[in-house]
This record gives C-alpha cells, sequence and structure tokens, in this order.
C-alpha cells in the first residue's frame, strides 16, 4: 500500500455508499470505526445533497475491540431496520472494520430480516471506489432482479433501462435529462433507470426492458453483461460524449429498438462543431491537450478533442486500472503512450514534461495545472464543489457537446486577451508588473527574483532543465501566454543539448535563432 496526499478514487465501501445514496429506500449498514464516518461529507459538502446518505455505521471504537464487535453490527442492522423500514438492505464493512473479520453478511443473516438483505465483499486493499460502486450495483441486480412476469406485447413501445448514473457522479444529473430526452424522442419507452432514483423493487423489473442503455461502464458495465446472460438484454456500447459519439449513439438505439431516427432528431445539431470550424476558432487547430481521468470521460474526451476541436493529443491516461485496455487502445489511436496510473504524482511529472497547452482531467489536474501555469478544464471525476453546478450543464449528448466546446475552449480564448496585453507590456500601466488598476499608485509592483529561477522539483527520472537568469525569464515573460510553453521547452532543450547549466539573455535569443531555421 502507498500512502499518498491525494487519491483518486477512495476504497470501495465509498462505492458502496455513492450506489447507496443515489436509490430510495436501500439502507446501508457499514461496519465501520467511528473515524470513517468522513464519507458522509462527500454527499452533503460537495455534491450539495439534501439528506445524508442512508448509511448507519457502528462506530465502534478503540475501547471496544476487546469486546464483541459482532454483537455491535448486528444491533446496528437491527436498529436500522426498526427505524428506517427500507425495501433492502446491504450490508458491509469499511477498510478499518475487513481487517476484523466480522463477517457482516452472516451476521445479519441470523437476524432473519423480512427484507432482501444483500451482503458485500470488498476487498478494500486490493480494490478501490469504482469496483466497490460496480459490485455493489451487481450484487443489488443479481439479488433483486426478477423475469418478466409475460411475454411483452407485440405491439408495445420499445422499452429500455438507463444504467449506471449513481450520487457524486461528474454530472450524471445532467447527462440523465439530456440522454433520456434523446430516448424520448425516438420514442422509447424508459422502464427504469438505476441506481440514481431507482427503488428495490424497481430493480426488480429490470428484465422487462428490450434493451439496456449504458452511460458509465465502469458503475454499471457488469450488471449490464449479467442482464444480458441473465434475460438476453443486449446494451448500448456507444457512450455520447461528443457531436459524433451522440450521432453514433442515435443509431444504435435505432438499430436495437428497431425503429426509425425521427427527421427532427436527424438533422438536430449542435452548436460547437460550427464554432470549431469558424474563423474565430481556426488559431486553436493544432493546440496540445493532455487528457487524464476515469477511462469512459478521458477515452471520449481525446476523441472530441482530436476529432472535433481539431486538438493534438500528447497524452491521455487513466486511473482506474480495470479500464486498461480500453486506455490503451485508445493511446494507440492517438499515437501516444498511454498513461495507466493511480498516482498523480507521475501524471503530475508527464504533464510537466510535455507542457501542453491544455489540460483536461480531474480536480487533481486542476491543481497541477495551476500550479504550472496551465489552462485546465475539469471532464471527470473526482471533482470538487463548483463541478456541481446549480445549471444544467451535461456532458453527454447534443447539449453537452455545447458544454464541452465552452468548458474546453474558453480557458484558451483567454490566450488573445494575455497577446493583447504583451502588446502593450512596455506600457507604464499595463505592463505585467504592474499592480491592478483599482488599486491605485499605493500598490507596490511585483519584484523579480534577485536569484535564477530554477525548474521544479521531479521524480528522478524525468530529465532537470538548466535554470533560468533573472533577464533571461523576463525576457521570456514578453512571449505571448499560448505560445510561451513552447518557447520554455524548445529554449531549455537547446541549453541541455549544450550542457548550459543557466540560460541567460544570449541563450534565448541562440535558442530562437537556431529554431527559427
Amino acid at each position: 500500500m502507498q500512502l499518498t496526499l491525494w487519491t483518486y478514487e477512495g476504497p470501495p465501501h465509498v462505492g458502496a455508499m455513492r450506489v447507496a445514496t443515489a436509490m430510495r429506500d436501500l439502507h446501508y449498514v457499514l461496519h465501520a470505526p467511528q473515524g470513517d464516518t468522513y464519507a458522509d461529507l462527500l454527499f452533503t459538502m460537495i455534491e450539495r445533497l439534501p439528506r445524508r446518505p442512508p448509511v448507519t455505521y457502528t462506530t465502534f471504537q478503540a475501547r471496544d475491540l476487546g469486546g464483541d464487535t459482532a454483537a455491535l453490527f448486528q444491533t446496528a442492522a437491527r436498529q436500522a431496520y426498526e427505524r428506517f423500514r427500507p425495501q433492502a438492505m446491504i450490508v458491509g464493512a469499511s477498510c478499518t472494520a475487513e481487517l476484523i473479520q466480522d463477517d457482516p453478511g452472516g451476521l445479519v443473516r441470523a437476524l432473519d430480516l423480512p427484507i432482501p438483505v444483500v451482503p458485500l465483499e470488498l476487498p478494500s486493499y486490493q480494490r478501490k471506489e469504482h469496483w466497490g460502486a460496480s459490485e455493489t450495483f451487481l450484487q443489488l441486480v443479481r439479488a433483486l432482479a426478477q423475469p418478466p412476469a409475460s411475454p411483452r406485447p407485440v405491439a408495445s413501445r420499445p422499452s429500455c433501462n438507463i444504467l449506471g448514473p449513481v450520487a457524486l457522479g461528474f454530472r450524471h444529473r445532467d447527462d440523465l435529462q439530456e440522454v433520456r430526452g434523446l430516448i424520448e424522442r425516438m420514442g422509447i419507452e424508459v422502464r427504469v433507470v438505476a441506481p440514481l432514483g431507482a427503488s428495490p423493487a424497481d430493480l426488480a423489473r429490470l428484465g422487462e426492458a428490450d434493451f439496456n442503455v449504458l452511460l458509465y461502464p465502469e458503475i454499471a458495465g457488469q450488471a449490464a453483461a449479467w442482464l444480458q446472460r441473465r434475460f438476453g438484454q443486449p446494451a448500448t456500447s456507444v457512450v455520447p460524449i461528443g457531436m459524433q459519439a451522440t450521432r453514433e449513439f442515435v443509431a444504435e438505439l435505432a438499430r436495437l429498438a428497431q425503429v426509425p431516427v425521427p427527421p427532427d432528431l436527424e438533422a438536430e445539431v449542435a452548436r460547437a462543431p460550427w464554432y470549431a470550424r469558424s474563423v474565430d476558432a481556426t488559431y486553436l487547430t493544432g493546440k496540445r491537450v493532455f487528457v487524464f481521468g476515469d477511462a469512459t470521460h478521458a477515452v471520449a474526451a481525446a476523441r472530441v478533442a482530436a476529432e472535433e476541436l481539431g486538438f493534438q493529443v500528447v497524452g491521455l491516461g487513466a486511473y482506474n486500472r480495470e479500464f486498461a485496455r480500453e486506455v490503451r487502445e485508445a493511446a494507440q489511436r492517438h499515437g501516444v503512450a498511454p498513461l495507466i496510473t493511480d498516482d498523480y504524482l507521475e501524471v503530475e511529472a508527464e504533464i510537466t514534461r510535455l507542457q501542453p497547452e491544455l489540460v483536461l482531467g480531474t480536480q487533481m489536474e486542476r491543481h497541477i495545472a495551476k500550479r504550472l501555469g496551465l489552462p485546465c478544464a475539469v471532464i471527470s471525476a473526482p471533482v470538487h464543489v463548483q463541478d456541481f453546478p446549480a445549471r444544467y450543464s451535461p456532458q453527454m449528448g447534443f447539449e453537452g457537446a455545447n458544454v464541452l466546446f465552452d468548458t474546453w475552449v474558453h480557458p484558451l480564448m483567454m490566450g488573445l486577451e494575455e497577446h493583447l496585453l504583451g502588446m502593450f507590456r512596455g506600457d507604464f500601466e499595463f505592463h505585467e508588473d504592474a499592480a491592478p488598476s483599482h488599486l491605485g499608485r499605493a500598490a507596490q509592483p511585483a519584484v523579480l527574483p534577485a536569484e535564477p529561477v530554477l525548474p521544479p522539483t521531479l521524480p528522478p527520472d524525468v530529465p532537470l532543465a538548466a535554470g533560468w537568469s533573472p533577464d533571461a525569464e523576463h525576457e521570456l515573460r514578453k512571449i505571448p501566454f499560448f505560445v510561451r510553453g513552447k518557447a520554455r521547452r524548445n529554449t531549455e532543450r537547446y541549453a541541455q543539448e549544450r550542457c548550459m547549466p543557466l540560460i541567460t539573455l544570449e541563450t534565448l535569443y541562440d535558442a530562437k535563432a537556431h529554431f527559427s531555421r
């Protein structure tokens, strides 16, 4: 196990909690010490839900370890049932309680409660949050889903289930609204949406639909595969992120439901493709972008960046190793080496090495890009409170394509303002070290460092760049924002190849002349 300051995923019981929090009339009894109740904050403070997760903790303490912790769990389970009267319960242990080996499943079976109780075996030291959510949903579907009571009438409307949205998911609420609208416009009935908003009774009806719409394979891929084996329900394979993928998704829906695509949907267009082809956006062509996140969003984002916005994907990776194959295949299509890791320091080192002009990533990459002075847009969990907007902001569907364009391109558009500032950099009022104008003359301008500016500390396998003298660093800052990174990389490479320990003003000019040939 590796201790880390940041982590992309929590332990698997947090994934189980995401499923339980998304559903109705389901309760989670978690065998956990007092300190493991922190997970409540993820939902009430980050997602800003108006309710606590439906979780009962045993909250045993150190002094309880000398007694009967199994009895504590049984008491907590019995009291949870009597208080909440759920349709079903799931039981399990947190990573700390797993070491006690109290067997929550066996203990709750002995209580003989009059509702379905699904025990969860979530190995906290081998698996992580997304796998925990996937395994929890799979076990609930296996325990509760029933075959249809009677064959569906031949003349009935085609129907589907939507699988995958959960609590604490990145834009899951808005994605669901967008995709559901597309499905209903095609005349297809939505039977069950799960886990988000579903009850155990709804899961029992999953077998009644003709097929399943799989939005997030990390959450519902295993359950969709089981439903296909058990009830013969096919599942969609296209995740509708981006204009092209949305059109492919609509065509796949039409094939599975055996219905034509309505003319109005056939003619549907997002504004993003027109913007991307407009004169104003031509300067974006070839911008170097680094993509990292969960596999579904990272692979989709790389495709949109390369095929719809004209960016150059210089890096692609994901932190959930269960989908490493999909990420490697996508990286091969883009001609880059895949980065499969859950160590944010490796990601930071790769971003530092590549010096992209835009970073598409998680909350982690937002921090990394901010330190490196790079534009960044969040495309995937883990996310912060600002990524749960009150407004409608999907990532999927036609409207999602517009949101992606705005979110990704606007940080680069700010480079134009930087360029205008650069034109007036020598002006007494507008130069880079001038204080904000609203502070008046009392504000003191920034002072350039007296010592050479050294590059950030990197892992041993990343080559160190030469240091910069103050006058060279000052001259570098005169270069427009959106090409400054390339100028820095070229100059440092020029200095490294000639074993120069310090980049001076003369070195900067020599490098410029060298690469201009």
